[in-house]
This record gives structure tokens, sequence and C-alpha cells, in this order.
């Protein structure tokens, strides 16, 4: 049986992926929660200023609360002064949407980003998320630095999702996963093409010191009719200079510091 810490922050995950808030008994039904418990939870989580209710008897939605202490986080890690120069002008030479996502233990998080396109069309995905490695630009390349075992793992843990909620290239099996990634690490970074969303193609690259594990990965993303493949491939060292200048600067913050390169890491 789940403690309560685990069902508080279950509750807590489950609404910051939910804004417009859910009703009590949406709640104990999704999460598989006796009603009592759950409102026993949201009313400890309401008390700490976690969570609020939209009005009476009504839907539960997250407080500002928790982004906040992410933010502190972030700003107090000194990764957006170290990182943010990088990506905006990354930015700028793309003219496209780029994204720098962070690695902690087994996952892949977005936490800052900059937005190159000024006219058109824009691809402006949500951050804070944690990134589904099976089919995204940014999980392929965070993939093609581990051994295939250790890929493996994470993706059999995280799972491949539902196909319709992707792009209509997303691998569905462990075997396509493997040949995409065979084809990135002879590039030298991963690229994309409308398998995390349709019309939508990405490419990234480690950010990773010789012969440390990946401390996060870069990414630009944009619209398909415009980041074509004959486009990734000229952003292609423009990316990678940017990843390494980013791992050689961000040596010294918390938020990046990494053990030496475990056995599943290549």
């Amino acid at each position: 049986m789940a403690s309560t810490l685990e069902r508080s922050l279950t509750i807590l995950e489950y609404l910051a992926l939910r804004p417009a808030g859910k009703t009590l008994s949406t709640l104990a039904d999704e999460l598989a929660l006796p009603l009592s418990a759950c409102h026993r939870l949201l009313g400890e989580l309401v008390r700490c200023g976690y969570v609020r209710q939209t009005r009476e008897h009504g839907d539960y939605t997250l407080t500002t609360k928790l982004a906040a202490l992410g933010l502190s986080y972030l700003g107090g890690s000194g990764i957006v002064e170290l990182a943010q120069p990088v990506i905006d002008r990354l930015a700028e030479t793309s003219g496209e949407l780029v994204r720098l996502a962070i690695v902690d233990g087994d996952r892949l998080t977005f936490v800052a980003k900059a937005q190159g396109a000024r006219f058109g069309l824009r691809y402006d995905a949500d951050m804070g998320i944690d990134v589904r490695l099976s089919c995204s630009a940014a999980g392929h390349a965070w993939l093609m630095t581990l051994s295939e075992e250790r890929a493996l793992e994470l993706i059999v843990r995280q799972g491949f999702g539902v196909p319709q909620h992707y792009g209509p290239q997303a691998p569905v099996g462990w075997k396509a996963v493997v040949e995409i990634l065979e084809e990135d690490r002879a590039r030298g970074f991963a690229q994309i093409q409308e398998m995390y969303a349709p019309g939508m193609n990405a490419m990234a690259a480690p950010v990773r010191r010789r012969g440390e594990a990946a401390s996060g990965v870069l990414t630009i993303a944009g619209p398909a009719i415009r980041l074509t493949p004959a486009r990734m491939q000229d952003l292609g060292a423009p990316l990678l200079a940017a990843a390494e200048e980013l791992a050689l600067a961000s040596s010294g913050a918390a938020v990046f510091a990494r053990a030496p390169a475990p056995a599943g890491t290549r």
C-alpha cells in the first residue's frame, strides 16, 4: 500500500497535468483512491497551500506554490544565468524553438527555452514536463549516450505511451528505437520527423563533458515545412557547438553535477 506521502505526491503530479482542475470523485476514481482518503489528502494539501478549490464543493486545482518552489530552485542553481545566453544565440541562429532539458535520475525535464521564430508558424511546447523518451529528439539524444541495456530499461519503465497522442512516425517497439539510435550516433545528434507531434520536426544533442554521463540535452524544434531534414543537417554543427559550450560552462552548477560516467554510459 502506498504511503500518505506517495499518495499526496501522486495527487500533485496528477493535478499538474490538469490545470483546469478535477472534482473529488474524479480524482479518487482515476487515482484508484478511496473517496474518504482522497478527500483527507486534498484537505491537507489545501491547508499547506499547494491545492485550492475553484469554488465551494468544486474542482481541485494546484496553486502556484509548487511552481514557485521549482522556479526558486532553478534560479538558485544558476542554470538560467549559465544556459540562457547559449539558448538565445542558438534560437537566433536557427530561427526555431530551442530548449534545454536536464537529466534528473531516470527523468528528462525541460527547464529553459528561447523562441527564435519571429513570424509565421511557431512551435512552442509546454515546459516543465517529463520528456517521452521513445519518440522525442531530446529522449533519443539522451538514450544514444547510454548502453542498449540502460536505454531499454528507461523506455520500458516509462512506456511508449498512447500512439494516437504522438506523431504518425512515432516508434512503437524497441527494435525501431534501436535503429533510430544507431543512426543518431552515426550522425552525432538526434533527429526526428513527425515522431513527437504531427507536422513537427526536431533535433537534439546531449550536454556532456568527455568521460561523464550526459547532464542535459539541447533541442531545436519547429514546423516540418520549415525545419526540413536538409535544414536540420545545416544546423547540426551550431547545435553541437552550443551543447559543448553549455557542457563546459555548466560544470560548476549543482543542477548539472554528475558522478563519473556509469557502466551504462557510452
